[in-house]
């Protein structure tokens, strides 16, 4: 059969759900201009649609190390708690806008108190701010769920810090856990303490694994660690030979574990080569369990609408394929099953038949 096509403006309107965005990859650029003004920081430049440039040219490296080091601007901004209030409302707003109903935000507390908050103070703040972004949007006819993910840093030495956050504020808007920063030579059970002590207090985790470093990484977040999803996860092809799944391919997929695909950003980092030869189709076409994701709006120069429009103009996406990456997205969710299957049955499958 061939896909249903639809075009950007139809796409704007489907409901969306993302469950790999990054707090402090996703600011707008004129408030990081007026941040920065506001705490004396330098940036690149101090005109927005200049700086929304340099991020995404700087971003293009090819070179995950580098991709990261783009960050150094938008924390700079982020140590306060005015900073991080805005920053986490215009977050949820920006979601609102893009047609997202559900979205998962990730943040490492640990790289935000340079500024003198503790790392509960950080969390505070961000949800403050969350919920402040909801209500807007709630009240704007645009509504929006969003749950928090508190990140370790890989290659530090919180991450068992950063899972007691996780569950001390599971209760306040927290749905989970997550490690990134450099995956090469960082390996997830470095933290296995962590993650021992987030299973046996049944908190959800997600871990960083197979964007730049290969199987062994997801092997071990899945297998040693527990994950139950993996971010990104790109190269669980290099275990499927002629459309063949290996050990590890076949327990991804058949025990649907979501691998959270963040195409832009996978060709910034030099995970992926083209949209078009990107993973996620292929890796749809044998029934795993993709997700559609921005990972870093600002640093990728993206939004959920530019990524689902992409697949459809490069890599012949229909309707059909939006729809199931946007359920499967909702399905791997860390909130309760009743709650996910609200979601799909009274929002993402109505809303995508008002929509077309």
């Amino acid at each position: 059969m061939t896909p249903q096509r639809i075009d950007r403006d139809t796409v704007r309107r489907l409901p969306k759900a993302v469950l790999h965005d990054h707090l402090d990859g996703g600011l707008r650029p004129a408030t990081l201009v007026e941040l920065a003004r506001s705490v004396g920081h330098t940036l690149p430049t101090t005109d927005p649609q200049s700086l929304a440039d340099w991020y995404y040219e700087a971003a293009n490296s090819g070179d995950l190390v580098r991709y990261i080091a783009t960050f150094e601007h938008t924390l700079a901004v982020m140590q306060t708690r005015e900073g991080l209030l805005r920053t986490a409302e215009e977050y949820v707003l920006d979601l609102a806008e893009d047609g997202v109903v559900y979205g998962e935000v990730r943040y490492a507390p640990e790289l935000m108190v340079n500024g003198g908050l503790t790392l509960p103070e950080v969390v505070e703040t961000v949800q403050e701010g969350l919920a402040a972004g909801m209500a807007k949007a709630a009240a704007a006819g645009t509504p929006v769920r969003v749950g928090t993910l508190l990140c370790g840093m890989r290659m530090f030495d919180r991450c068992r810090e950063v899972a007691d956050l996780a569950v001390a504020f599971r209760d306040a808007g927290v749905v989970g856990f997550d490690i990134a920063g450099a995956e090469d030579g960082f390996p997830p059970a470095d933290h296995l303490a962590a993650f021992e002590h987030l299973r046996s207090e049944s908190v959800p985790f997600t871990i960083h694994a197979g964007e730049a470093y290969g199987l062994p990484s997801i092997h071990q977040a899945l297998q040693v660690c527990g994950a139950q999803r993996i971010g990104h996860g790109v190269r669980i092809t290099e275990d499927i030979v002629d459309g063949k799944l290996g050990r590890l391919a076949g327990w991804v997929r058949d025990r649907r574990v979501a691998l959270e695909m963040c195409p832009t950003s996978n060709l910034q980092t030099g995970a992926a080569s083209s949209i078009a030869e990107h993973p996620i189709t292929a890796l749809k076409d044998l029934g795993f369990r993709v997700t559609l994701n921005t990972d870093n709006r600002l640093v990728s120069g993206t939004t959920m609408t530019r990524e689902m429009t992409l697949l459809v103009d490069e890599a012949g996406w229909g309707v059909e394929d939006l729809r199931t990456v946007t359920v499967n997205a909702v399905k791997s969710a860390f909130i309760p099953f009743d709650e996910r299957n609200a979601l799909i049955k009274d929002v993402i499958l109505p809303g995508y038949e008002a929509a077309l």
